[in-house]
């Protein structure tokens, strides 16, 4: 049988799903943005893209030359196509304004240019993470600049959703809000094609990945879970556990959507006044959408991660998510 590429899966999804052919094509320019960026990623210190910019992000966190590389190829792929009304990234303060001389559409981009880029150096696994929003009607005047209001709406409203992940191999993971599906990037056919079908994510699990070396901040509840995990078989989970972390959100999550697990990044005492590490609107809402869909689950540790009302493009969250008894038990412990 032939592969079934990317816009080939897409196109059939317009005629039996309805999926709108504006958000097919918005799904494919993405698509080949993220084909641009592996292709940068893989070039590695042959194309000098390697280290730090110098700057920092709205995050006051360093950026990596990829960082900034990634986000101007995302923007510049999708400015132009019609097919959104704004951008907004996490390298970014503001939501980026699609220029005056093209036309707007129906959608709302928000993405992780580059997932993991303090892994970049030493040629870890990283990737892109994007979500798709529609815009609300009363912001889509073609006149007047983007409201940054019109991006903050709860992960519940998100109409897609994925990652693509830069490793052994190039692989795009995606939701259109009825199950995930994974492509892999066919570098003879320059197309990605399907190669995973109702990826589901074990109900059950004997992983966990957490940064160990922030225990000493973090909440009782959190320490309560993972001493449990540690104490194998001889506690009270009745079960040995192994421990895995990479560092990169994508290549912990591709691991979870492949073979089961917990992902853990918990607020913790070092910045009391901020609720959590990760971006709600950049990683914790597109992730958690992919995880529910998988038939995972995914919550702060209090509440559904996709129930969260943003109030702001940048706001902060504390991430549990993976297999659903796992993320239940630790759910509970906070309660």
């Amino acid at each position: 049988m032939s592969p079934v590429t990317l816009s080939r899966y897409l196109i059939e999804q317009t005629r039996s799903n309805n999926t709108p052919a504006d958000l097919r094509f918005l799904i494919e320019v993405v698509a080949r943005a993220c084909k641009a960026i592996a292709h940068q990623v893989q070039k590695g210190a042959l194309g000098g893209v390697l280290g730090s910019m110098g700057t920092e992000n709205v995050q006051g966190e360093v950026q990596k030359k990829l960082d900034v590389l990634s986000n101007d190829i995302l923007l510049e792929a999708n400015e132009w196509g019609g097919h959104l009304a704004g951008m907004a990234s996490e390298e970014m303060d503001n939501a980026y304004q699609i220029p005056g001389k093209y036309p707007k559409g129906a959608y709302l981009l928000v993405f992780d240019p580059l997932d993991g880029s303090s892994n970049i150096d030493v040629n870890v696994s990283v990737g892109t993470i994007f979500s798709v929003l529609r815009c609300p009607d009363q912001y889509l005047s073609q006149n007047d600049a983007l409201n940054e209001q019109a991006f903050l709406q709860p992960g519940t409203s998100q109409v897609a959703a994925g990652y693509a992940i830069y490793g052994p191999q190039t692989m795009l993971v995606l939701t259109l809000g009825s199950g995930v599906i994974g492509f892999t990037l066919d570098r003879e056919l320059g197309s990605f094609v399907l190669t995973h079908e109702n990826i589901q994510v074990p109900q059950s699990t004997a992983e966990f990945a957490i940064n160990m070396s922030n225990q000493r901040h973090w909440e009782a509840p959190v320490k309560r879970y993972v001493d449990e995990l540690l104490t194998g078989e001889e506690g009270p989970l009745a079960k040995n556990y192994n421990m895995r972390w990479i560092a990169s959100m994508v290549a912990d999550v591709h691991r979870i959507l492949t073979r089961g697990g917990i992902f853990m990044y918990p607020r913790d005492s070092r910045e009391p006044s901020k609720p959590g590490k990760l971006r709600l609107m950049y990683e914790a809402n597109p992730m958690s959408f992919l995880i529910e869909q998988a038939g995972g689950a995914s919550t702060d540790g209090h509440q559904r991660i996709l129930d969260i009302k943003p109030e702001g493009l940048h706001q902060r969250v504390a991430v549990f998510l993976g297999s659903k008894e796992e993320v239940e038990r630790v759910t509970g412990y906070h309660q």
